[in-house]
């Protein structure tokens, strides 16, 4: 069974792919060169507030602040509330408004797995063109919608370069969450890519 990575691995990986020294990031999150060498080699354990101000100085996503906080022995800061929920209807009202402002182009919100979560009439309408009416309610992964040989792609002469484009923002949304599920959906559309090339 895999091990997690232990927080000494997770800021020294973190640092690295924002291509940080370790002055350059100690000077961010205002701490000596010599307190972060011994964060990452293990030597010293860092507060709870130490990790809050490595994970905004590295611009690290708050599921990987958590995953920060829980590798340095704390509880969690952020949580993740469905969409749905009471709380966030100031931001389902913004994102109304922002796909309004986008008809008639087809605008849609989707989840880190690719689920559609909302879209304007101008995104149903197009698909309706393309594939046929679609049920109320019905679960949409556009993800999958791409890669599927008999949804999208038969209307899309220049397939190959969107699906393309579409795998390098899996690869950064992998690299900032690194989660399972999100890789997973990578490989998929890299194998169905090279299917197409091959």
């Amino acid at each position: 069974m895999k091990t997690a990575p232990t927080f000494p691995a997770r800021l020294a990986w973190w640092r690295k792919r924002r291509g940080l020294s370790q002055l350059q990031l100690a000077l961010s999150a205002a701490c000596s060169q010599r307190h972060l060498s011994f964060l990452e080699l293990g030597r010293t354990k860092p507060s709870r507030e130490m990790v809050h101000r490595l994970s905004a100085a590295l611009d690290v996503p708050l599921r990987q602040s958590n995953a920060l906080l829980l590798a340095a022995g704390y509880a969690p800061a952020w949580t993740e509330t469905d969409l749905g929920a009471e709380a966030l209807a100031p931001i389902r009202s913004a994102l109304d408004y922002m796909l309004g402002q986008q008809e008639p182009f087809p605008a849609v919100v989707v989840d880190r797995r690719w689920n559609l979560l909302q879209a304007n009439e101008g995104a149903v309408a197009m698909v309706e063109f393309l594939v046929g009416p679609v049920t109320p309610g019905s679960a949409i992964n556009l993800a999958d919608a791409l890669v599927a040989p008999d949804i999208l792609r038969p209307h899309l002469t220049n397939w190959a370069e969107v699906v393309r484009y579409f795998v390098r923002s899996v690869e950064a949304d992998v690299i900032h969450q690194r989660g399972r599920i999100v890789g997973e959906l990578r490989d998929a559309v890299v194998a169905v890519r090279l299917l197409a090339e091959s």
